[in-house]
């Protein structure tokens, strides 16, 4: 099993910079605001030939029982509770604080190895600061700079006295060089996003899917800045599922920190598999969940909506075929796509969502074959022929299927360039149809065959 670390501290002292510096990666989002990171975030760190688990938390600060500060806080003692070892930095700029010392002695109750991290020591302010730190009783400071990578070989050192062995050096290799089968696919876990506008209820349904209060939950919108992963096993099947920032319309987003709150929820997305969009039942297909589903199928993603808070709703038997009817009519570009009724807070629906998302996976993943294929395609063709173009005809060839994820096809024809968009979307509407592809992106692009006389000269009269 992996050696954890726990990165505590003080707000904004560099705990995510540290993060993001040893896992390689920015996961973490960082600002001079202090209280950036409230739920606590893992990853896989390295350093050296060192490979370990780290977990980055929310600064250590004080707040009144039942507060967000106070709720950030425990998330903060579940991590130092899960972790082998501490590392407690401090900003040597700054010097010690009163919360330095307080929450040292914290550390100290914890009675867990503690590696004191001096952040920010470059420069001769950063020195000094870094020597108060000895009257903390930790032991000594490891000056660095996790902005400038300096004084991580120290680091290093610090690290591997504590880890119990040394950790065998594992093969490279390129994941452009492996092919999934099947097997592979039914195996490894769906990467899931959960998005949608602020306040929708997004971390409360990862909470209820958790069986924990695993993220930090709030009235207020905007509670989740970060994007957070989660590992979930639903039933054998192991999912990755992403928390996100609630997506506002950009002409409200002013500041700095929802801005790159906004980013970290578009990448997740753009990593994800699957994405589950959540509405709430309340204030449904507002134009800013029309603008959401729209991102998702122009990225490519299986795409499942969830309409949330449905324990609020008058039982009506058949609002959920009203609601499919308005998926189909407001986004025809995803027809099909599932409509799943749930209530993150009352467990409601639970089931038929995660039935959901690996139906939309299967579709996502799925291959056509090529015979069937072009069977279909004269079909669609001879019931609705491609219209002249400046009076020319145009000829369809055939088509085949290039990839999945999501399934995409080239359709070898004269004339690319003269094809309707009209009928493009006739051809992705049948082949939705025929083939039973309900809610996932579908692609054709045109691509002109080549003439076999075109490198032969015209004889001459």
């Amino acid at each position: 099993m992996s050696f954890t670390f726990a990165i505590i501290g003080r707000p904004n002292v560099g705990k995510s910079t540290l993060f993001n510096r040893l896992v390689g990666q920015k996961l973490a989002l960082v600002d001079d605001e202090p209280g950036v990171t409230r739920d606590r975030r893992e990853g896989q760190g390295r350093l050296g030939d060192l490979e370990f688990t780290i977990i980055d938390t929310a600064g250590l600060d004080e707040g009144a029982k039942g507060s967000l500060t106070a709720r950030m806080q425990e998330q903060t003692e579940i991590a130092i509770a899960l972790a082998d070892a501490l590392m407690f930095v401090i900003d040597a700029r700054a010097g010690l604080t009163p919360n330095d010392r307080a929450f040292a002695d914290f550390a100290r109750r914890a009675n867990k190895p503690v590696v004191l991290v001096a952040n920010k020591s470059e420069g001769r302010h950063g020195e000094l600061g870094a020597m108060e730190s000895y009257a903390l009783g930790l032991g000594d400071p490891i000056q660095i700079s996790a902005e400038h990578a300096e004084g991580l070989s120290d680091l290093y050192d610090a690290l591997r006295v504590l880890m119990p062995e040394p950790v065998e050096e594992r093969e490279e290799f390129d994941d452009d060089d492996v092919i999934e089968s099947d097997e592979d696919l039914a195996t490894r876990p769906i990467r899931v996003a959960i998005v949608g506008r602020p306040n929708a209820g997004k971390s409360t349904l990862i909470n209820h899917l958790l069986g924990e209060e695993r993220l930090l939950t709030s009235p207020e919108a905007g509670t989740t800045r970060d994007s957070i992963s989660v590992e979930i096993n639903w039933q054998g099947r192991d999912f990755r599922v992403f928390d996100t920032a609630g997506l506002r319309r950009r002409s409200r987003i002013e500041e700095k920190l929802e801005k790159l709150s906004v980013a970290d929820a578009l990448r997740a997305i753009r990593f994800a598999e699957v994405v589950v969009l959540m509405m709430d039942s309340q204030n449904r297909f507002e134009e800013q969940d029309l603008r959401i589903a729209d991102l998702i199928e122009r990225e490519g993603r299986a795409l499942v909506i969830a309409v949330n808070k449905w324990d609020l709703m008058e039982r009506k038997g058949n609002l959920i075929s009203a609601l499919r009817v308005d998926v189909d009519h407001l986004l025809p570009q995803v027809k099909g796509a599932p409509v799943v009724a749930v209530s993150g807070l009352m467990g409601e629906g639970i089931d038929r969502l995660m039935t959901a998302i690996q139906e939309a996976y299967a579709v996502w993943n799925r291959r056509v074959p090529t015979a069937a294929l072009n069977r279909w395609f004269e079909q669609a063709v001879d019931a609705n022929p491609p219209p002249a173009v400046s009076g020319r005809r145009l000829k369809l060839n055939y088509i085949t299927q290039a990839k999945a994820r999501p399934p995409s096809f080239i359709l070898f024809c004269s004339r690319a360039d003269a094809v309707p968009k009209s009928y493009l979307r006739y051809l992705v509407n049948s082949l939705r149809e025929f083939f039973e592809l309900p809610g996932t992106p579908v692609r054709i692009s045109l691509r002109e065959k080549e003439n076999p006389f075109a490198h032969k000269r015209k004889r001459p009269s």
